[in-house]
């Protein structure tokens, strides 16, 4: 089979002059794009993860960008630029940990305040967008050759959460490393955490792989110690929502303890991201904002409690993993071995 046989989602659709998402939220059991025409809606629709994973936050915030202009050419006139600035603040205020999302956005804003007044942005905008989208997915293709160059062949992997298609504008970050590894026969078996408290891994992952022809076995957060113990498992590979000027990388809640438990038991571990997703302006992950989220998504699930009534929760969103227990940080840029401040400098510059 070819890479195009593991490569047939996309969850990001411009279609018809509408936004159409892939509703997260109702996978496995149902398969249903909703359609957005406005730029709140878009903005609920991220901070309801109906959309989710840090490059496809950004790329659907760049569509609502779209949207909110081609409104406000329509109702406001010359005066649409300043009536677009609510909607980009209220994209922008959507989730606070992923920086693609202020990364999409910023790249929005300088093609708005490029266009005259009088002339109708829909296009130059949907461009951009469009151009987002694509340089996405190019760059998880480039992002797949690079990490599964590292893997030796006969490999099994573990990866956390949802990293591939659904989480960015196709074929993925940490998974697609592992599409590219398990086309050139380099990985043999792959595991996925499901991924509490929404079920990532459970729900997404292996419904990504299994729609792609990619065996997939699951497993509880808890028995991941227990499975590297085994000496199996040569990589643990993820994604990042954010990666700091040292380094250190935000990701799903859980990220940490795994690559702590790598260390532990001698496997390696990948970081897989664009370079949209390296924030130079922070020094350090203790300066990375950590998403919490409602109680209520620890305490119930699919919308029925199972936690002792009266009982607390503490629900962050994300985790930051030190700098120091990152065996390869993988962008399109290249390949960053056991990555620090001076690394990360010279990966990226000046930081654009």
């Amino acid at each position: 089979m070819t890479l195009l046989d593991h490569d047939r989602i996309r969850a990001v659709v411009w279609r018809d002059g509408s936004l159409e998402l892939l509703d997260q939220r109702r996978l496995p059991q149902c398969e249903a794009f909703l359609r957005f025409n406005e730029a709140p809606a878009v903005a609920q629709a991220i901070r309801n993860m109906v959309v989710r994973g840090a490059p496809a936050i950004g790329i659907a915030a760049a569509y609502g960008v779209v949207l909110a202009a081609r409104h406000a050419f329509a109702t406001h006139g010359d005066d649409w630029q300043a009536a677009v600035r609510g909607d980009l603040q209220c994209l922008a205020a959507a989730r606070p940990t992923a920086v693609n999302l202020f990364w999409a956005l910023a790249r929005m804003q300088r093609c708005l305040d490029a266009l005259a007044p009088n002339v109708d942005p829909l296009l130059a905008l949907l461009a951009e967008a469009d151009a987002i989208l694509a340089e996405d997915i190019a760059a998880n293709r480039r992002m797949g050759e690079l990490g599964a160059g590292l893997i030796d062949a006969g490999s099994a992997v573990l990866t956390h959460c949802n990293t591939g298609s659904l989480a960015t504008g196709g074929f993925g970050t940490a998974l697609g490393v592992i599409r590219a590894g398990w086309t050139a026969g380099r990985i043999e078996a792959v595991f996925a955490d499901e991924t509490r408290p929404w079920l990532q891994g459970a729900r997404l992952t292996a419904w990504e792989l299994t729609q792609d022809d990619i065996p997939v076995t699951l497993l509880a957060e808890g028995a991941a110690a227990h499975l590297l113990r085994q000496g199996r498992v040569r990589w643990v590979i993820v994604g990042a929502d954010r990666i700091t000027a040292d380094g250190s990388v935000a990701n799903k809640i859980g990220t940490y303890g795994l690559a702590i438990l790598a260390r532990y038991h001698g496997v390696k571990f990948m970081v897989v991201a664009p370079s949209s997703t390296v924030d130079m302006a922070l020094a350090s992950g203790d300066e990375i904002p950590i998403e919490q989220r409602a109680a209520d998504e620890l305490l119930s699930v699919g919308g029925a409690r199972v936690a002792a009534d009266g009982a607390g929760a503490w629900n962050p969103s994300f985790d930051v993993t030190p700098a120091a227990l990152i065996d390869a940080l993988v962008t399109e840029r290249g390949v960053v071995l056991q990555p620090d401040r001076a690394k990360m400098q010279a990966l990226m510059g000046d930081g654009v």
